[in-house]
């Protein structure tokens, strides 16, 4: 059974151009933040898709990528830039 591990998830799909476009976002993050995220493939998994609802409930996002902070319960869907992303990891309000 798949299970949240990090502070930081990003749930994605194999071949999703979305996810890859939000590829190098996450590792610069990574990088420059010093933090970890956690990456979950969910098209093909199918213990993540089951992990990926119980976060989601199909109401915040319904699709990937979808990034989820796991302490301040905020998330981004979709595609966005590098200062939304790096505000998400920092714990900042990112959504309404």
């Amino acid at each position: 059974m798949a299970e949240i591990t990090e502070k930081l998830v990003e749930f994605y799909g194999d071949g999703c151009t979305h996810c890859k476009e939000m590829a190098p976002k996450v590792e610069k993050l990574e990088e420059e933040e010093n933090v970890t995220v956690q990456q979950l493939e969910v098209w093909e998994n199918e213990d993540n898709k089951e992990l990926y609802f119980d976060v989601d409930g199909d109401d915040k996002c319904g699709g990937v990528p979808f990034f989820y902070n796991t302490e301040t319960e905020e998330w981004i869907c979709g595609g966005t830039d590098y200062e939304t992303l790096k505000a998400w990891a920092n714990d900042e309000e990112v959504n309404n």
